[in-house]
């Protein structure tokens, strides 16, 4: 009797997540909303990411969701190069349903490791990735792989009158590529398992009241492409990987991939960001993807903020995290509220010389400080 009560409740949770995820395909837009904590690209640290939400705000000792109406916007990049991305999922998912409850709302946006991790690009995935997804079966499941793979390999080199056989040295080599856990990561993400349905409901882009959220950034060739077919065209891509080369998924300039928001010339682009809040109506962009390593950062006189600070240990960059609070922006630089400026190189300074006061000395925000001020030297 209570295994099939937990058989209903599974069910039961599973439908209501996947309405939840049908609604989030559906919407990219939010106005009225009075408070928003962004966090910049996590890849697999599930402590800091706890450590952050928990200095924001909205979730509580027990990471159950204490943010009332506020909306969590993750900027993508859960996945890669961190041993738990598995578990920040599970733990984005649980506070989806527990923030609409409280009429608050997370979103979870595409990053451009979401989407290498469905279409198969592993370069940077960890052996404690795949590890998460491991368990008692993962030997007789890779061995089940290895077989079908072995037989197909057989009948395509019988096909063109060859002959295929997988010695020792060669099967040694395909498990070292393919560790314990590979099948089901790989299916966990496919077009039928769980964290890829997830991920393809979401958007690459969305818009808070006058703030555009996007994990790499909008370039010249996306200005005039409204939020809504960008959103369309990243799904589709992902769910049909036929259409990806010459997509905007794996494009350099796409929303997933372009950094020249974060590290181009100011005065080069600057018409070009003027023209993109027009288009979307907006009059900020938060950007992911190009960590500062230092703290969030505003460019283009705050018009674009710079949100990924390199939060897991394997960039080493601070715990911090993007407050937006009734149209005002600031930072949370280890558990401290700081404004963000809007213009001018000394109020700028003066920012990144209060968020460094509050870093281990000597600060890393110290070598930023130093190059500004050589620009204010008279020549």
């Amino acid at each position: 009797m209570a295994r099939s009560a937990r058989r209903i409740m599974t069910l039961w949770v599973s439908i209501l997540l996947l309405c939840s995820w049908t609604a989030a395909a559906a919407d990219f837009s939010w106005s009225g909303v009075d408070r928003i904590v962004a966090v910049g690209d996590i890849h697999g640290d599930y402590d800091q990411y706890v450590a952050v939400l928990r200095s924001a705000g909205v979730i509580n000792k027990n990471a159950n969701w204490n943010g009332g109406r506020t909306h969590l916007v993750q900027l993508g990049d859960i996945a890669d190069r961190g041993p738990s991305p598995r578990k920040i999922m599970d733990l984005l998912m649980k506070l989806e349903l527990q923030a609409e409850r409280a009429k608050g709302k997370v979103h979870a946006l595409i990053g451009n490791h979401e989407a290498m991790n469905i279409y198969g690009d592993l370069r940077y995935t960890t052996p404690e990735e795949f590890k998460e997804f491991a368990g008692d079966g993962s030997s007789a499941v890779r061995q089940a792989y290895y077989k079908q793979l072995v037989g197909e390999l057989k009948k395509q080199a019988e096909a063109t009158g060859q002959t295929f056989a997988a010695d020792d040295a060669w099967r040694m080599k395909w498990e070292s590529e393919h560790p314990l856990g590979w099948v089901e990561h790989r299916f966990a993400y496919g077009p039928n398992g769980s964290y890829g349905q997830w991920i393809r409901s979401h958007n690459a882009i969305i818009i808070i009241d006058d703030t555009l959220f996007v994990h790499g950034g909008i370039g010249p060739k996306y200005a005039d492409i409204p939020a809504g077919l960008i959103n369309d065209k990243v799904r589709q891509e992902l769910a049909d990987f036929t259409l990806l080369n010459g997509g905007l998924t794996m494009d350099p300039d796409g929303p997933l991939w372009y950094r020249g928001l974060a590290d181009g010339d100011e005065q080069q682009l600057a018409g070009h960001v003027d023209t993109v809040l027009k288009n979307f109506g907006v009059r900020r962009i938060v950007v992911g993807h190009t960590p500062t390593l230092t703290a969030i950062i505003p460019r283009f006189e705050g018009k674009v903020i710079r949100a990924d600070v390199g939060l897991s240990k394997y960039y080493g960059g601070p715990p911090a995290c993007l407050l937006i609070e009734h149209g005002r922006p600031y930072a949370l630089h280890r558990g401290n509220k700081l404004e963000i400026p809007t213009d001018g190189v000394e109020d700028l300074l003066k920012y990144l010389n209060a968020a460094s006061a509050f870093d281990p000395q000597p600060s890393p925000i110290a070598k930023v400080i130093e190059a500004m001020q050589k620009t204010l030297q008279p020549k």
